[in-house]
């Protein structure tokens, strides 16, 4: 199976430049094999890209628009669908790709394969530690969170007394 992400290498937009950029760039951090098919140079492939997204996915235009993201014949989706799924780290299952071992997606499909009461435990536990974690900030977040209200507070206060020179200079005149 082979993923072919159809770009356009002359394209003016600077948008589109980066969004084919995040996605071939993810594609090859990943070591995922891809081929990259270039609309602007090939009317074969802008007109296969066009004829094989799916209606719904395509713009109020009817023209879809670069990087979209097919595992050969099946459409995966644009540039926003690809940006979700990986946010989600479900990025193979988006692909239509297995996933590695040792990828967060394999983990997810590792637990659904053992038997139900385990599994059960396990997303018992995932869910108590994925609720902590979201309720309770990171030692980063919390000092960063500290920082910010500090510096407010220290402009409010320099701006309180940038305020009572003013009222002073006033009385005085």
């Amino acid at each position: 199976m082979v993923i072919k992400v159809f770009v356009a290498t002359s394209s003016g937009s600077t948008a589109i430049k980066k969004k084919q950029q995040e996605v071939v760039g993810f594609l090859e951090a990943n070591k995922i094999d891809f081929q990259q098919m270039d609309i602007a140079g090939d009317e074969d492939n802008r007109k296969w890209m066009r004829e094989n997204v799916p209606g719904e996915k395509k713009p109020q235009n009817g023209i879809p628009l670069p990087p979209q993201i097919f595992n050969e014949e099946r459409y995966c989706g644009d540039f926003e669908s690809f940006f979700s799924a990986k946010e989600e780290n479900i990025i193979y299952s988006f692909l239509g790709l297995a996933p590695p071992p040792g990828t967060k997606e394999t983990e997810k499909s590792d637990a659904t394969d053992e038997t139900e009461a385990h599994t059960e435990d396990k997303a018992d536990e995932g869910a108590h530690e994925e609720a902590q974690s979201a309720q309770s900030p990171s030692e980063d977040q919390q000092e960063s969170k500290e920082e910010h209200a500090a510096t407010e507070e220290g402009e409010e206060k320099q701006e309180e007394g940038e305020e009572k020179e003013e009222v002073e200079e006033q009385e005085e005149s």
